[in-house]
């Protein structure tokens, strides 16, 4: 398969994860590493860049022209399907995952993989968990929802604090942008960015690093290729968590 040209699929299931999330089946899998995303055409819409949430799966928060033309799909239609792309997750023997809403959908196949001994899982509220049975099959979750409809009444960061990080060794996190920056700041104090990544949204156009579309500050990393998983490192000192660039490259408050 040439993987700059899109494949296409035809949907096979739609299932309601949530009120604001969809995962959508597809006829074709894709080998690929938790964490990596592929460029989703939605036909007469728009391409825009999914993680995956399984081989033949990506699970899609309504938010956008092509998120919401791909609500209006059914089964049997179609799709184009470019990738996977980019970096993933670097697996370690003990890990702890952080997930924040949608976030989730990149964790999953990552603690499918049996190498998640704790998910800590956050939401607005109940409603709006994702995949809460599917990861009780495979990991240890803690949940956090921001109105204590489940679990702990807080954010998820909230979790971070009730738990020892040394017992991991390697952490991953991806959802929310502020969130995120809340990990990144925890981590960093005690020591832990390096072994902790984060999995970055930006706007792409190409996915496969030329256009520039999705560079970050301050170093110029494509979250494209370079990412969409960054060590805390690499992020420490970037605009991750601050503001985020619209299709024209313009800066957006966060």
């Amino acid at each position: 398969m040439d993987e700059q040209l899109p494949v296409q699929v035809t949907l096979t299931e739609i299932k309601t994860e949530t009120p604001s999330v969809k995962t959508f089946f597809f006829d074709r899998t894709f080998a690929f590493e938790p964490g990596q995303f592929v460029m989703v055409w939605v036909p007469g819409v728009d391409e825009v860049p999914m993680a995956l949430s399984s081989p033949n799966s990506v699970t899609v928060q309504k938010a956008g022209d092509a998120t919401g033309a791909m609500f209006d799909l059914r089964v049997g239609m179609g799709l184009g399907i470019r990738g996977p792309y980019g970096k993933g997750f670097t697996r370690g023997e003990k890990m702890l995952a952080i997930g924040g809403g949608v976030g989730a959908a990149p964790l999953l196949p990552l603690a499918r993989s049996d190498c998640v001994m704790t998910l800590l899982l956050g939401a607005r509220t109940e409603k709006e968990l994702l995949f809460v049975d599917q990861l009780d099959e495979s990991t240890d979750v803690i949940i956090a929802t921001d109105d204590g409809s489940l679990g702990q009444h807080g954010y998820v960061t909230d979790l971070f604090k009730e738990i020892n990080p040394a017992v991991y060794d390697r952490i991953a996190v991806c959802g929310p942008e502020p969130m995120m920056r809340a990990v990144l700041a925890a981590v960093d104090t005690i020591g832990f960015a390096a072994k902790t990544e984060f999995s970055l949204h930006r706007y792409m156009k190409c996915g496969v690093g030329i256009c520039g579309s999705c560079c970050i500050d301050h170093e110029g990393l494509r979250v494209c290729r370079d990412g969409p998983v960054f060590s805390g490192e690499q992020l420490k000192k970037s605009e991750f968590g601050h503001y985020t660039r619209d299709a024209s490259g313009r800066k957006k408050k966060i």
